[in-house]
């Protein structure tokens, strides 16, 4: 027994003294508890919506002061026109659009009926649902405290208009989030081990003094995956158009450009995981439990991150992923131009010129 003990006691000494498994054991299910707690939510808040009033009337403005009073709004009062509401929908500043017709207090006054649209941005069928919910309900208690105090009573009609994805494909949310995922993990996952091995083995330095140039030798181990990532690419467009029924609505070469862009970052990132783990075991666990998380959870693919707090809104944005997900629904479902898509763009190319600039310097100094 006292054999025993003396062992237990020498095992938690170890596991005291290493930080790395003090930060599994008691971080993680810290960080896990705090992500899952807060983004996993059915529940859609600050949605960017618009309201377009034709007839501007006090019903229409007790409605709208109504949809505003919620939570679950931000009204964009900038929008005053029709093409200004396409114009809002492709560009992604809104989710949702109310519309009210010409006339709405008299046409509901003298025929006792009048119609509202409601317009949802369905390539997250999801959201598109919820958010129609929520503006359905606000008019449907508006209607009931009408017909108490009217007789006969008045009704108030809306109609409901999907764009883009008026069938509510679930394909359309996840086509995108798996190509993020797929690209993001074999990308610089595969990259990572394949560099760490070397170290692992010994090789490393035999490949490093050898004619070729050092960054040749990192460069040769990332070409493989890229021409793996390049087909798994083909392969999800091509199960997707093919048996999911997913549009190509936009360019065909500006995506397989955007997306050959998100694998460049996703290999840069790789390469910088090699140039802080010494092992094949931590090079998977860190591209693993650091990578697939903030994919599923921060980056827009399962859960919008609007209803997320400031902080971790905030820390999606560092998320490749997050960026890659609004540039595919963009080009893929939209038909959006790269005039729509640049700046999601550049913020991808500059994570690719930074991860790609640490690893060199980290490497370097690695090697002296």
């Amino acid at each position: 027994m006292k054999q025993l003990i003396s062992f237990v006691k020498k095992e938690f000494n170890h596991i005291l003294r290493d930080r790395r498994t003090m930060l599994v054991l008691f971080g993680m299910p810290v960080v896990q508890l705090i992500i899952f707690g807060f983004a996993i939510t059915t529940e859609v808040r600050n949605a960017k919506i618009a309201i377009l009033d034709n007839s501007k009337d006090g019903i229409t403005q007790k409605l709208i002061t109504r949809i505003e009073s919620t939570e679950y709004f931000d009204v964009e009062h900038s929008i005053v026109s029709d093409q200004q509401i396409e114009e809002a929908f492709k560009s992604g500043k809104i989710k949702l659009a109310v519309v009210f017709q010409p006339n709405f207090q008299n046409e509901l006054s003298h025929s006792n009926k009048a119609q509202i649209q409601i317009i949802a941005d369905a390539t997250d069928p999801n959201q598109a649902t919820t958010l129609t919910n929520y503006i359905s309900a606000v008019v449907m208690d508006y209607q009931n405290e009408l017909i108490e105090l009217n007789k006969p009573p008045l009704t108030i009609e809306t109609e409901l208009r999907m764009l883009y994805n008026p069938q509510l494909k679930g394909a359309y949310i996840s086509v995108p989030g798996v190509m993020a995922l797929i690209l993001l993990l074999v990308s610089a996952m595969m990259t990572s081990i394949s560099v760490v091995k070397e170290k692992e083995l010994g090789t490393m330095e035999i490949l490093l003094v050898s004619p070729m140039k050092p960054w040749l030798v990192i460069i040769s181990k990332a070409i493989p995956y890229f021409i793996l990532s390049i087909v798994n690419v083909i392969t999800i467009l091509l199960l997707s158009v093919l048996l999911l029924d997913m549009p190509i609505n936009g360019s065909l070469f500006l995506l397989i450009s955007m997306t050959i862009l998100y694998i460049l970052c996703a290999l840069s990132l790789g390469l910088l995981i090699s140039t802080v783990t010494n092992s094949q075991l931590a090079a998977m666990l860190i591209s693993l439990v650091g990578l697939m998380l903030p994919v599923v959870m921060l980056s827009g693919y399962a859960f919008p991150i609007a209803n997320m707090p400031d902080a971790l809104q905030l820390l999606a944005n560092f998320s490749p992923a997050k960026w890659f997900i609004i540039i595919i629904k963009n080009v893929m479902i939209k038909g959006v131009g790269i005039e729509r898509i640049w700046k999601e763009m550049l913020v991808i190319s500059g994570m690719t010129l930074i991860f790609i600039l640490i690893s060199i310097k980290r490497f370097k100094i690695r090697l002296q």
